[in-house]
């Protein structure tokens, strides 16, 4: 995979004239050369329907007068840039119209994307369907008669249909078709079948190809969706409703699978579709540099205007930050992370205990994303695992707030307490799925729920800018009997807020006669009571992640891998070129602030002093430098441990150490 890559969206109504009027080969090359591009997706069918060339499996933009795609990979191959095609799958309108059969229905018969037809918008189609040899046509054409670098479809999560075809599948062997368990299995199936012939109708012409299915989503835990596909493209787009929080977590997932990946922002102010819309500069040197360091290669969205022509102002903004990301590239392939902490995604463990189950959904996984942010900002070394996992890694295995096992997981995880690893849980994380309690020594023997919520934690232990006091905890919590050592008490409100019975503007206050054990640490790790991950995610609180903290620092002890005085919007991982016999330590810094409603964006990038790094590294250094700019700094290494500091960088900067 190539590193500097644009993702070129080009969904034109017919309705528009002169497509592709103003497109030009030397605009176009030079637009590349201006972005520092050396790879963009173009476009063969659009959520329109439309093909932007001749075509016999679909029909060519009726405004289009030449093959605007052939025209777009010449250009791009004779400079040396590679050309994946892009195919509208989820979406087209020209055939939801003509096949309205084909489309994918919500259980209340309407379309699903666009519930009406009265409302502009696009229409999901279902692969159950014909639709799908359609599709499979078009594949198959573009793959005959273009040079195209892979194949990109796009609008393809698994989603329950209730159309009349998905309706009678299920209705022939005997279920229930509006049952929704039913109708999930049936979306699997079918999804598996999409991936399935799609990788058949490639490899009948171009044998190998690479191709990726776009779901804005990377299931945790699903491995079969991810090798569905060749490589793996995280979409995440902070200003577009992903956030700053999505890729982190998702990369430090899908580096875990052995698999090339990127990370796709876009060039846009808010989302796709944004004509007209653009980010700050430095906003893009920072993402494409949170794709380096975590693991990940680049691509930037961009819209294509519908006269053809590429916008300048566009690729200067690109190459703002792909100017950069070429002098880096170097020290960034061919990398795995170094981690001391695994968090068990909660969505990998649903999916674990409930196989086939249709999930709640992604935004149902807050304790994941807690313990995302709260890692990052105590710049701790993660990854992000599933229940397949190779958890002898880690030092530490965290179990977000609501991952009951079974026997057969409780022993794999065993087996990693007894090989050395400890265990942090939270909530109802660890507790065995027949009700025998939790499945590790944690302190605590489980009780059950707490009927009052919220709660107070009353911290037993030292923290960095708080003090001794009761602090709200929002999300429920776990009754508990400790049998390790209290690192910290629950207080309960002096009694629920009712309409007969309430105190002062929200909740009740603590009643400190009402005590009881809520951090506990035992032989196997450590326990806290409280849905604490998700308390993070959804409040910030500061007593959830100086909780988090300092749990995680008794259970690594002296083996935490890397210490910092990054301050915490900071983020820094290690990552091991073995190849080349090295480490590269990222290290960035930038200040999301949020305008307007709800925009988060990034615009100064202030310059961090003095930034004081300890590594714990078992090979003896031969140099640290800094890169790219190739320039040494100085150093101690001594039993085991090497310091260095870095007196001033701006968004981003590699140390690197050669041994």
């Amino acid at each position: 995979m190539r590193f500097r890559q644009v993702h070129l969206d080009f969904h034109t109504s017919e309705f528009v004239k002169d497509i592709g009027s103003k497109f030009s080969k030397e605009n176009f090359q030079r637009a590349l050369k201006m972005g520092h591009v050396d790879s963009i997706t173009v476009f063969s069918k659009c959520h329109h329907g439309w093909a932007y060339h001749p075509s016999k499996a679909n029909v060519m933009h009726p405004e289009l007068k030449f093959d605007l795609l052939g025209a777009q990979i010449e250009a791009a191959h004779e400079i040396g840039v590679k050309t994946p095609v892009y195919v509208s799958a989820g979406l087209d309108e020209k055939i939801a119209r003509e096949h309205p059969e084909w489309l994918l229905r919500n259980d209340d018969d309407t379309p699903s994307w666009t519930p009406s037809f009265k409302v502009p918008g696009y229409h999901r189609l279902c692969f159950n369907t014909a639709y799908l040899d359609y599709l499979l046509a078009q594949i198959k054409e573009v793959c005959e008669n273009y040079d195209a670098d892979g194949i990109f479809t796009d609008i393809v999560p698994v989603v329950p249909c209730y159309c009349q075809k998905c309706v009678k599948t299920m209705r022939e062997r005997g279920l229930d078709p509006y049952n929704p368990q039913n109708a999930y299995n049936l979306a699997v199936e079918t999804y598996i079948n999409y991936t399935r012939r799609m990788r058949e109708t490639v490899d009948e012409v171009r044998p190998g190809l690479p191709i990726f299915h776009n779901a804005g989503h990377l299931y945790i835990g699903n491995r079969k969706f991810a090798h569905g596909n060749t490589h793996l493209e995280v979409e995440s787009l902070p200003t577009g409703g992903w956030g700053y929080d999505h890729f982190p977590l998702s990369a430090a997932y899908a580096r875990t699978l052995d698999m090339e990946f990127l990370g796709m922002t876009g060039k846009f102010h808010k989302s796709w579709g944004e004509f007209g819309g653009f980010k700050h500069p430095n906003a893009l040197r920072y993402e494409a540099s949170l794709s380096l360091a975590n693991g990940a290669k680049c691509s930037i969205g961009d819209q294509l205007h519908p006269l053809g022509f590429m916008e300048e102002a566009t690729y200067k903004l690109i190459g703002a930050a792909y100017a950069e990301v070429e002098e880096k590239e170097a020290w960034c392939d061919n990398v795995k992370s170094v981690a001391d902490i695994a968090v068990l995604g909660q969505e990998a463990v649903f999916g674990y205990m409930n196989p086939g189950k249709c999930p709640p959904g992604k935004h149902s996984w807050k304790g994941s994303v807690g313990a995302s942010r709260i890692l990052l900002e105590g710049k701790y070394l993660f990854d992000v695992v599933d229940t397949e996992g190779d958890f002898e890694k880690y030092k530490v295995l965290i179990m977000t707030d609501n991952s009951v096992i079974d026997e057969k997981l409780a022993e794999r995880l065993r087996a990693y307490v007894r090989a050395g690893g400890k265990i942090l849980a939270s909530g109802e994380s660890g507790l065995m799925n027949d009700g025998s309690g939790f499945a590790f020594d944690l302190g605590a023997e489980y009780v059950g729920k707490t009927k009052i919520v919220p709660g107070y934690l009353r911290p037993k232990f030292e923290m960095n800018g708080l003090w001794n006091a009761a602090y709200v905890i929002y999300e429920p919590s776990c009754d508990i009997k400790a049998t390790g050592e209290v690192l910290g008490e629950r207080e309960d409100p002096y009694f629920e807020r009712t309409v007969e019975h309430f105190c002062s503007h929200a909740q009740t206050p603590n009643d400190i006669e009402k005590r009881y054990p809520a951090v506990t640490v035992g032989k196997d790790g450590a326990y806290i009571a409280f849905n604490i991950f998700t308390e993070y995610a959804l409040t910030g609180a500061l007593i959830a992640r100086e909780t988090v903290t300092h749990v995680l620092d008794r259970l690594l002890g002296e083996d935490k891998t890397l210490a910092t005085n990054l301050p915490a919007q900071g983020v820094t991982t290690l990552m091991h070129q073995e190849s080349e016999h090295r480490y590269v330590n990222h290290i960035l810094y930038a200040a999301p602030v949020k305008r307007g409603q709800k925009t988060e964006i990034i615009e100064d990038l202030i310059p961090i002093y003095n930034t004081e790094v300890t590594l714990k590294i078992k090979e003896t250094p031969k140099r640290v430098y800094l890169a790219p700019q190739m320039r040494d700094i100085a150093y101690t290494y001594e039993n085991g441990t090497l310091c260095y500091t870095l007196d001033k960088f701006e968004c981003h900067q590699m140390v690197v150490i050669e041994y």
